[in-house]
This record gives C-alpha cells, sequence and structure tokens, in this order.
C-alpha cells in the first residue's frame, strides 16, 4: 500500500469521526432545547364550566334580542356598583394566574382559578395576613388567592 492510499484513509477516517460527532451534537442540542422549554399551562376542567357559563348566557340573550333588548348598557353599571366597605379592586400579576381556593390555605379545596391580568374585588385578608379573599369582577364566585400576587387599580 503506498503512502498516498494511507493518507486518504486516515484523511476519510478522520472526516467520518467528525461528521458523526457533529451530527450527534446537533442531535443532543435540539433535544435539549426541546426538552429545556416549560410546558404550557394546563386548564383544568373544573376552570372552563364555571367562567364560560356566565359569558355565554350573557352573550346569548344578547344575540337573540339585539335590537329590542339592552342589558349591555346595564352590565356597565355593575362594575361601578358599591364595593363593600374596606374593599378593593385589583389585577392578577402573576404570569401563571392563580388557584381560587374555599379557605385561606394551601390545603384548601381548589374551586377554580384566576387569569393573568384579570381583575378582581379583594373583600378581605385572612388573619396572617398571607391570603386574600376575592371576589372576580365579572362574576360573583368568592374564594382565596394568595397575597402578594396583584395589584392595586384606582
Amino acid at each position: 500500500m503506498s503512502f498516498s492510499g494511507i493518507a486518504k484513509f486516515v484523511i476519510g477516517f478522520i472526516v467520518g469521526i467528525l461528521l458523526l460527532a457533529g451530527s450527534s451534537a446537533a442531535t443532543a442540542y435540539y433535544f435539549f432545547t426541546k426538552l429545556a422549554a416549560p410546558p404550557p399551562k394546563p386548564i383544568f376542567a373544573e376552570e372552563q364550566p364555571k367562567a364560560s357559563p356566565v359569558a355565554k348566557k350573557t352573550s346569548a340573550p344578547s344575540t337573540s334580542n339585539q335590537p329590542s333588548k339592552q342589558p349591555t348598557p346595564s352590565a356597565s353599571p355593575s362594575p361601578t356598583e358599591e364595593l363593600p366597605p374596606g374593599a378593593y379592586k385589583a389585577r392578577v400579576t402573576w404570569e401563571e394566574g392563580l388557584s381560587l381556593r374555599d379557605g385561606p390555605g394551601a390545603e384548601a379545596n381548589r374551586i377554580g382559578g384566576v387569569a393573568f391580568n384579570q381583575e378582581v374585588i379583594v373583600l378581605k385578608e385572612s388573619n396572617d395576613q398571607r391570603w386574600q379573599q376575592v371576589r372576580l369582577a365579572e362574576g360573583t364566585q368568592e374564594g382565596w388567592i394568595k397575597s402578594g400576587n396583584i395589584q392595586r387599580v384606582n
């Protein structure tokens, strides 16, 4: 075997190893980037029906009697209704949304959720100041959320 034949074999072997290593690194990088992204926030069954029937009930009558019925202007006064003493309006600042619970504490049952940037009415705080009782601004559902995840609005 001549020197040029051995050189071709060695160069070919090195190029093959480099291609194999490069393709393995590219595949590993691809899977790492796909697995490193957090999954989307799940939407549980108890969250959807409670929020959507209220919206469907108010939108269904307004579409059936469009010109004759005027309930949409009457919906405007309800947000301007008088708040209970000590209550105030706030917006959710936690990007993941908040769990609405039936009592103050992490062990309390989850009864729904509050979305990011959704408006709520803060009714009161727990004795330890770690939980707040709220009412959804566009509904009558009440529950408790973790303190520090909302911002007061005027």
